[in-house]
């Protein structure tokens, strides 16, 4: 069984602060290589393909939102943005385009830890093959579980990211339950939702756009006003 360490890179372009989240990350176990932009974490993956980006947003040059949006253009590698207290559009649009999850500043390391932990769980547990594939079929469309695979009606393939799975694959798994942020918000990320989150709601805007035949007037996934959403597709 092979227990090699996972490879983090930790992308911040303060010095200070890229030495003191790459030791932590060291002491606990991982290997961890840093980069003070995107060029020199490009030139990091292109010679030692590593499992999770900690990715600042403002860098020099590309920002972390564009370094986010290119490797997951590219790549199923886990993306944690970090982010200012102040950048409320910065993490939405950060979601947006695939990250997995986001911590604010100043940095809380256990908690980091605790959400770099859990995301290196669901990626490495994705890559696992499976021999019982789970498919679900709903509405015409075909989701395939074990390989994150989501084909609609007319036979395309619907690339979907894994947050967009994570709230897809907990729809799925309670039709016609009314399931509340809190609840969507744990399967996805594991953290506790607060009112001013609009976490959950971006996702569900995502996924309804690629999902619902008219994604303003949702059939799929309806919102339960004051209380959540529901998903109504069941199985064919």
């Amino acid at each position: 069984m092979d227990l090699k360490p996972s490879h983090i890179i930790v992308v911040e372009d303060e010095p200070v602060s890229r030495t003191k989240l790459a030791g932590y990350f060291k002491n606990e176990g991982y290997r961890v290589s840093e980069a003070a932009n995107g060029e020199e974490m490009n030139a990091i993956l292109e010679r030692d393909p590593a499992d999770l980006l900690l990715l600042d947003i403002n860098l020099p040059g590309d920002d972390g939102l564009v370094l986010a949006r290119q490797q997951r253009a590219v790549s199923d590698i886990g993306i944690i943005l970090v982010t200012g207290r102040t950048d409320d559009v910065d993490r939405i649009v950060g979601l947006e385009i695939g990250a997995d999850d986001y911590v604010t500043k100043p940095i809380n390391y256990r908690e980091l830890l605790a959400r770099a932990k859990n995301l290196l769980r669901r990626t490495q547990a994705a890559r696992v093959p499976s021999g019982d594939a789970s498919i679900i079929r709903f509405s015409g469309w075909t989701f395939d579980q074990t390989k994150r695979r989501l084909t609609s009606p007319d036979g395309t393939r619907v690339e979907i990211t894994r947050a967009e799975y994570e709230l897809l694959l907990a729809f799925t798994k309670h039709p016609g339950q009314v399931l509340n942020r809190d609840r969507l918000l744990d399967y996805i990320t594991h953290r506790t939702w607060d009112p001013g989150d609009r976490t959950v709601d971006v996702l569900v805007r995502r996924l309804r756009q690629k999902i619902e035949p008219d994604p303003k007037s949702p059939e799929l996934i309806v919102t339960a006003h004051g209380e959540g959403y529901l998903f109504t597709g069941g199985e064919d």
